[in-house]
């Protein structure tokens, strides 16, 4: 019998049983904050929202991985509307800011961050979402296409595409809750949130590529982040597919 792999022991360990449920007594005094702020960063109110405009039902048969696109910018309105489609807020209740993605326990452990290359009014650089105020705070200026596309094992896209979305995870929001167990929550919800990002940006006409393949540290360096508390675990590419202007 070979030994067990990290996978396999992780996935054994963290099993619920009748007689084991993995998780937390939660200390309410020592449970992390919601939101990831950036206060000392130069911020920039984004625009209300806009409409979709394909249908649900062709937006489901519509949405493919698309890795080209269009030299032209990305609509600083567009762009507002993929980050409140894919992890905004929609409601407020007792207490509770609830978004348009599930989350285990509500406890919304993912930060979006997105590369901006090409976008309207919008100038290049690495940017994180906030969400509380619908808002972008710059978080390293300059033209980081090529950069993004080499930690992300060289894939050119990243370098091409009008803006890369960056989602990380702060695990100690969800570890607070639920243990060791907290890390299946993470993927999940992270795969919530580009899924919703995927949909959204077929809804407006446009193609988005998810990817997971990343030298990890590499991403976290660009980001500012420490790779241990907060860490880099999927992107995605978004544009106008290329040539569907001229189709």
């Amino acid at each position: 019998m070979t030994e067990a792999g990290v996978g396999e022991t992780f996935q054994r360990e963290t099993k619920h049983r009748r007689d084991r449920l993995v998780g937390r007594s939660m200390d309410w005094d020592k449970r992390p904050e919601t939101y990831k702020t950036y206060p000392d960063r130069a911020k920039m109110k984004l625009p209300e929202r806009r409409r979709s405009i394909v249908p649900f039902d062709q937006t489901l048969r519509s949405r493919k991985s698309v890795r080209d696109f269009e030299m032209e910018p990305l609509a600083l309105e567009d762009l507002a509307y993929l980050l409140w489609a894919s992890t905004g807020i929609t409601r407020r209740e007792r207490g509770y800011e609830f978004r348009t993605a599930p989350s285990a326990g509500a406890l919304y452990p993912i930060e979006t961050y997105v590369a901006v290359n090409n976008v309207q009014g919008v100038p290049p650089g690495i940017y994180h979402y906030s969400i509380a105020d619908h808002s972008l705070e710059l978080v390293r200026k300059g033209v980081l296409g090529n950069e993004v596309a080499r930690a992300a094992l060289d894939q050119d896209m990243c370098a091409r595409a009008p803006v890369v979305f960056i989602w990380t995870a702060v695990f100690e929001r969800c570890r607070w809750k639920y243990g060791e167990r907290a890390y299946r929550y993470v993927y999940l919800d992270a795969g919530h949130v580009a899924q919703n990002l995927a949909l959204a940006a077929v809804s407006l006409e446009l193609g988005s590529c998810q990817m997971a393949a990343a030298y990890d540290d590499e991403v976290n360096e660009l980001l500012g982040v420490d790779g241990g508390e907060e860490s880099a675990l999927y992107m995605s590419v978004v544009g106008r597919p290329w040539n569907s202007i001229k189709s």
